[in-house]
């Protein structure tokens, strides 16, 4: 592998020696110089060198919007930032800026020889993970895509076709169902795929914070704007942006969202500038969009702009054959998690899974299990250990009721369980309880509940 260097420096005799120098080592070859930053950044693009040498101050362009704009343009390329000044203020914002090192003049020759050394020494190690992370991914494709539904099967046929192209995808299908899941398996498909994947929950995030959480900020642009901030549409550069909810997205919003769709560029609040976004963006909903366009509260441009390739994902209720497949899967991933004595579903278990409804979907089925694994005590999930709604009366607080046991004993002998089979860890117990860390401490306080790790 031959390492590819570009030289920036309005020194031409200072270029000159470094490129003698350079290329007498094995291995690196200099394939360009420049004497402006505006060149250097061209070169970049033209060329898509390994490493960029360059000097902070040069004619024209700032040194740190050149080294922001190589930073861009491929964030595969190191820059090494030479300067004659010797500043920690500036040293440390190069950095900031994604500089891979800073050296002052005069310098010695070894130096640079020994960082360019280690750039690509780590380039090869990073473009190794990449692609040990791309077969581990495609050799899981379908691993948290459980299920032989023939809807399922037909959506698993279609994710195969549509992974590596950049058409936009809407996903619809109640709370529950999966949308992220796929969505995230999609983008584990694609030749996106060792790329960020970015997720965006637009009802979870207040309306008034929603564009700066997406577009970013600059500072000063609002009240408390004390710092820039990179949106998401930037994070996901390269990767995937899933837009979750998107249906509950303000109608002003969503023409900031067809434009960044159909311009692929965005700026950000407060800002002049224009960023040029390279993303997949996979939309989801639970709500009927063609209906909400019909009632003007969803844009009918970003609506077609977003249904490019519309994938629904059934009802569980709807594929009741995947049940036990998705009941038996939750069960191998929550007990190597919390407790490995739980090995299986009894066929009592099993038959009440059946015969129940679903409302919540896959997700209130693994929450079901989860409980069920945590409070079990093994091998094999009983009805006992199901939530008493399921069983129509089975469980065990239905039992303690007809004891006439207090509402504050039961709730003080649940807890105390979850808590064992956490072995005192309170955020998972808060979790599978329902409630936030804070309110388990003060019932654990309230009941005198001794914290014993097995």
């Amino acid at each position: 592998m031959t390492i590819q260097v570009i030289l920036a420096d309005d020194q031409p005799l200072i270029r000159a020696g470094l490129r003698r120098l350079i290329e007498q080592t094995p291995g690196i070859d200099v394939t360009g110089e420049a004497g402006t930053g505006a060149e250097a950044v061209q070169l970049t693009r033209d060329t898509g060198p390994d490493v960029v040498i360059m000097d902070i101050r040069m004619p024209g362009m700032d040194g740190m919007e050149v080294l922001r704009r190589i930073r861009e343009l491929n964030e595969q390329t190191d820059v090494i930032v030479v300067t004659a000044v010797k500043s920690l203020k500036t040293a440390v914002e190069t950095i900031k800026l994604g500089a891979y090192d800073y050296i002052t003049k005069p310098f010695d020759i070894h130096e640079i020889l020994a960082l360019i050394k280690r750039v690509v020494e780590k380039q090869e190690l990073m473009k190794e993970v990449l692609y040990l992370r791309d077969e581990v991914a495609r050799d899981h494709r379908f691993e948290n895509l459980v299920g032989r539904n023939s809807r399922m099967e037909e959506i698993y046929a279609l994710v195969t076709r549509i992974a590596d192209n950049n058409a936009t995808v809407l996903l619809n299908g109640e709370s529950g169902t999966g949308k992220e899941v796929l969505a995230r398996v999609i983008h584990q498909q694609s030749n996106r795929g060792h790329r960020p994947f970015v997720p965006v929950n637009c009802a979870a995030i207040p309306s008034e914070l929603l564009e700066s959480e997406l577009f970013g900020h600059e500072k000063g642009s609002f009240t408390g704007a004390i710092a820039t901030k990179v949106g998401k549409f930037e994070l996901a550069t390269g990767g995937s942006l899933f837009l979750d909810e998107v249906g509950s997205m303000r109608l002003d919003l969503q023409a900031k969202i067809l434009r960044a769709l159909q311009e692929r560029e965005i700026e950000r609040v407060g800002g002049t500038r224009t960023i040029k976004i390279d993303v997949r963006v996979i939309a989801a909903t639970n709500r009927d969009l063609k209906k909400a366009v019909e009632e003007a509260t969803f844009r009918e441009d970003l609506y077609y702009r977003l249904n490019v390739v519309p994938i629904t994902l059934p009802d569980l209720k709807d594929r009741q054959e995947d049940i036990p497949l998705l009941a038996n899967h939750f069960v191998q991933k929550f007990a190597k998690e919390s407790n490995p004595s739980v090995r299986e579903i009894s066929k009592e278990a099993m038959g009440i899974l059946l015969s129940y409804p679903w409302p919540g979907n896959v997700r209130e089925l693994e929450n079901v299990i989860e409980r069920a694994v945590t409070l079990g005590r093994g091998p094999a999930i009983l009805p006992s250990d199901l939530p008493p709604h399921l069983a129509g009366g089975a469980g065990p607080v239905e039992r303690a009721l007809v004891q006439e046991a207090s509402l504050e004993d039961l709730e003080r002998d649940y807890i105390g369980a979850v808590l064992r089979r956490t072995k005192g860890h309170q955020i998972r117990a808060a979790a599978i309880l329902g409630i936030d860390r804070r309110t388990l401490y003060r019932k654990i306080r309230r009941y005198g509940i001794k914290l014993t790790q097995e």
